[in-house]
This record gives structure tokens, sequence and C-alpha cells, in this order.
């Protein structure tokens, strides 16, 4: 078992995932590199990361799915004591508008966006809080600027998922903040990954770049910092926070 403050990153074979994985590793963490389908790209992070010095193991599984994420926590249990969790995991699909939409991608979107995270922090806490013999921890969701702007147009329904994670993270904070778990958000604007050709738009960040107020899109390691930053002592006084690291942005180009 690892001496090291064990992370679970969930999605973190990809884009803001791999950034905090590799943050947090750098920070001293043993860190739990959750993936789905991508095995190759969760053992490049896990390389990455060991050959820096850092310690790190890639652990498949689809947070949608109660028995994986129980799976996913109870290898975590094996490396050591859990100290926090980063809801990245999540899922966005092709524009459309609500009329458009099928009830498969519904589904999809909140089974993954909604009911993963939930499902996460649920085991989270139970290892985490006092109330049931943890020391303490963090939780750290990851939310969207969809989730204030609304995204008409293209995705209302990733918007409306991240809503609910604004309205979870503010309610489970308030839930366990005095059982020694802090619980946060973290709401990225524009960043340069790849879940805008999954989202169907791969050039949708060049096409908008000259509209955003800094003119610029965010990296993974920008928003990363921010996770790294609530997950820390530093942030020991605050709990129930949404940080925008959005750049400036609060409408839809």
């Amino acid at each position: 078992m690892s001496s090291s403050p064990v992370l679970i990153v969930t999605g973190g074979s990809r884009g803001i995932g791999a950034a905090v994985c590799r943050l947090a590793a750098a920070a001293g963490y043993a860190v739990v590199v959750n993936y789905v389908n991508d095995v190759s790209a969760a053992d490049q992070v896990v390389a990455a990361i060991e050959a820096e010095g850092g310690r790190a193991t890639a652990v498949r599984g689809d947070v949608s799915r109660e028995a994986d994420v129980l799976g996913l926590f109870a290898q975590s249990d094996r490396l050591g004591a859990l100290a926090g969790l980063v809801n990245n995991a999540g899922v966005v699909d092709r524009p459309a508008r609500v009329d458009e939409i099928g009830f498969d991608r519904m589904r999809r979107m909140f089974d993954v966006n909604v009911l993963g995270s939930f499902l996460c922090a649920r085991e989270a806490v139970k290892r985490l809080s006092t109330r049931h013999g943890g020391q303490g921890g963090t939780i750290v969701n990851l939310s969207s600027a969809s989730a204030k702007i609304g995204a008409p147009g293209q995705y209302v329904d990733y918007a409306a998922a991240k809503g609910a994670i604004d309205s979870f993270t503010v309610g489970l904070a308030r839930e366990v903040a005095s059982e020694g778990v802090r619980v946060n958000a973290v709401r990225p604007g524009i960043i340069d990954t790849e879940i805008h050709a999954s989202g169907g738009l791969p050039d949708r960040v060049a096409a908008i770049r000259d509209q955003l107020p800094m003119k610029r899109e965010g990296t993974a390691e920008e928003v990363a910092h921010a996770v790294l930053w609530l997950l820390s002592d530093q942030a020991s006084y605050v709990t129930g926070a949404i940080l925008d690291v959005s750049g400036g942005r609060s409408v839809v180009p």
C-alpha cells in the first residue's frame, strides 16, 4: 500500500483529467487514472507520471455503471487511504436542438455527467467523512460555463447536466461540511481539448477564438491548476464554491 494520499481522477486518460493526474502526482498524490475504453492513453499518463518519479495506476471503469464505480473504489482502497476525488469524466454530443435530441442521447448525457458524479461522490464520502470513520478529504467536480449560458442550438442537454453538477456541488458541500469533507467545482470555458472533436466540432476553438474576451482558449493545465488549488490545504476554508476558469466568457458567440 502507498503511504501517499490517494486521489481518484475519473476520465483521467485525456484532456483536463490527464492534466490533473500529472499535476496531482507531482504534488505527491498516488493517482488512480480512471478510463473507459482507451487503455493506451491511460497507460501513457501513468508512464509519464512514473517517469517523473510519481505513483499512478490505471483503472478501467464506466462511471455510469454502479458496479464499475464500486470496482474502481475497491481497487483504489488497495493503494491506501483515499484523500480526494476529482469528478472529471464527462461526455458531450453533436450539436442539436432539444427537439432533435433522442432519448438514448439524453440518457447517456445524464447517466455519465450527473449520475456518474453522484455515484463516485457517494463512495468517496463513505471513505472520507468522519461520520464513516474517515479522516476527511476533498471532492472537486468539473462543471462547465455552459451551465450558466445554456448552450442553445448546440448542447442544451449537456448544459443542463452541468447545471445539475453546480447544484450537486453546493448541496453536497453543505451536507458534509461538518464531517471534514470539502466539495467544490471548477467551471471551465472554451478549453483546447479533444472534447470538441468528440462533439462533432473539431474546429470549434479556432472558429470562436477571436470572439472570446481574452482572444484565446484556455489550456487543460490552466484548469488543472485550479483543481489542484481546491484540493490543497491552501483552500482549507473553501467549500461549496464554483470557480470559473473561462477567460471571462459568459455568452455563447
